[in-house]
């Protein structure tokens, strides 16, 4: 569950913002879930319960691509006038982002009940799995995101960043990855902190789940699910905003220094990304509805 938190968590970057709407083109094309919602990750759910949940996934892919898709070509299309006006500024990413933050959380109050079912419905073999599968998880992104020093984690950071802006602008200049490079510098010993958040959401919601007959727990998964923000630590808070600070800040700068190649690329792919949307029939018979 926490993987899936992670994977609609406010999206901080247009590379990351558009990797996360292909994403959900995916998802639709392999009826996978829906934004995407992999539970599965951590729990091994019996066949009554894939039955289950594989049913109310269909549901909530019909609500989604004929009263969300909608908005998301909206978005694209304020997106494309930012960059053809060149006018990828901190205000106009604010306010992408804000959208962004709208749309994932409308999507996560739609799908909370069908989790709240199914998690009142696992017994506690299934709970112990689930926990066993968190600390797992943990040991795993420890590994990889704390062991190594700052320095190679600085690195490390840079390169996955410039990966993603690879694949949207097409091959950084060596200002760019400078521009790059100082970002991931300015985060500093962000894992630290976000391990630690993670840590802290866990915990809670493998108490919550411990208590899953208790009359508050639908309100606790709500929280947990849609109001996540209000349970982060104090430092997780700081670190994030100056997180988001920073991915707007060296997006103005890319596309500051960027050619014309990199926009023209960059613009073809938000026109690749709207025709997968468009060509999704549950799209076209809303739209003819």
């Amino acid at each position: 569950m926490s993987h899936w938190l992670k994977q609609i968590t406010v999206i901080l970057t247009l590379s990351l913002t558009i990797a996360a709407c292909t994403r959900v083109g995916l998802a639709y094309r392999n009826l996978d879930v829906i934004i995407p919602w992999t539970l599965s990750d951590y729990l091994d759910m019996n066949r009554q319960q894939k039955d289950w949940l594989n049913e109310r996934l269909k549901e909530h892919l019909r609500w989604h691509c004929t009263t969300q898709l909608p908005g998301y070509l909206d978005w694209l299309n304020r997106l494309q006038t930012m960059i053809e006006t060149n006018q990828i500024t901190d205000s106009e990413l604010q306010a992408r982002t804000q959208e962004a933050k709208q749309a994932i959380a409308e999507t996560a109050r739609e799908i909370t009940p069908s989790a709240i079912e199914l998690l009142q419905g696992l017994d506690d073999k299934q709970v112990a799995e689930m926990n066993d599968a968190f600390a797992k998880d943990l040991r795993k992104r420890q590994e990889e995101y704390l062991k190594p020093p700052l320095e190679q984690q600085i690195k490390e950071r840079s390169k996955r960043m410039e990966k993603r802006l690879n694949a949207w602008l097409g091959p950084l200049s060596p200002t760019q990855q400078q521009r790059v490079m100082a970002w991931s510098n300015a985060l500093g010993d962000q894992n630290k902190e976000w391990i630690a958040n993670r840590v802290h959401w866990q915990q809670q919601f493998s108490a919550a789940v411990a208590q899953r007959q208790s009359p508050q727990f639908p309100r606790q998964i709500e929280t947990l699910l849609v109001d996540r923000e209000s349970l982060w630590t104090p430092a997780y808070r700081e670190a994030y905003a100056n997180t988001e600070a920073q991915a707007r800040a060296l997006l103005v700068d890319l596309m500051a220094e960027s050619t014309p190649f990199q926009r023209q690329r960059l613009l073809q792919k938000i026109e690749d990304m709207r025709k997968d949307f468009t060509d999704l029939k549950c799209l076209k018979a809303a739209q003819r509805g």
